[in-house]
Order: C-alpha cells, then sequence, then structure tokens
C-alpha cells in the first residue's frame, strides 16, 4: 500500500505561483505513474496533470497547460505541480495520486478510475 502526502498548498494573489510536492511512502512509487487532480467547491474532481512512471511523458488538462508542470524524482520518492500565472480559477483541494503497480514506461492516465491510491489533499486558494 502507497500513502501519499501532499503539501505546499496555501493563498496566493492572482499570477503568483505555488509549487506542490506529494510525499510518497509504504510501496514503490518508481513503477507507477502518477498525476494530479483538484476539486473545487461544489464541483466534480477533474483531472489537471499526469506523468509516466519515468517522468518522460506527461499530459495536462487544457486549463493548465503552459501554466503549470509536473514532474517527479524517483529518488526522493516525491512527485511534485510547478504552478504559475495562477487564476481564481485554479482555486480547490488538489489531490495527487498513483496508478497500478507496474505502468508501461510511457504510460500516462487522466480518468480516477485509472489511479490507485489517492492523498488527503492540500488547499490552494487564489485572491482576485
Amino acid at each position: 500500500q502507497v500513502q501519499l502526502v501532499e503539501s505546499g498548498g496555501g493563498l496566493v494573489q492572482a499570477g503568483g505561483s505555488l509549487k506542490l510536492s506529494c510525499a510518497a511512502s509504504g510501496g514503490t512509487f518508481s513503477t507507477r505513474a502518477a498525476g494530479w487532480f483538484r476539486q473545487a467547491l461544489g464541483k466534480e474532481r477533474e483531472f489537471v496533470a499526469a506523468v509516466s512512471r519515468n517522468g518522460g511523458t506527461t499530459y495536462y488538462a487544457d486549463s493548465v497547460k503552459g501554466r503549470f508542470t509536473i514532474s517527479r524524482d524517483t529518488a526522493k520518492n516525491t512527485m511534485y505541480l510547478q504552478m504559475n500565472s495562477l487564476k481564481p480559477e485554479d482555486t480547490a483541494a488538489y489531490y495527487c495520486a498513483v496508478g497500478p503497480l507496474t505502468s508501461p514506461s510511457g504510460t500516462v492516465y487522466y480518468r480516477p478510475q485509472n489511479f490507485v491510491y489517492w492523498g488527503q489533499g492540500t488547499q490552494v486558494t487564489v485572491s482576485s
């Protein structure tokens, strides 16, 4: 079983930046594809960004493309989400998740049902 803990959320003004971290423990992280989702108050959880197990392939929602960057450090069992040019509509709880134990090297997932373990979330609030 993999435990995931997000950090780095907070309050930021529009146009600002934040970097989220997702620390994995208790299981194998390096062989799993991973991703970030978010859920705003009263809305459904939505896909944000995904990365393959080797970090070589990434995929983004159109709403964040060009502003957010997903990355991972396998040696540290940590995944990151660098968020730049933040907008009020980016306000949400952000969740990291990992996929099956063994993912093909270039595979990314973007559907929630493809992810096996989830973190508890970290709140990001962007003021206008």
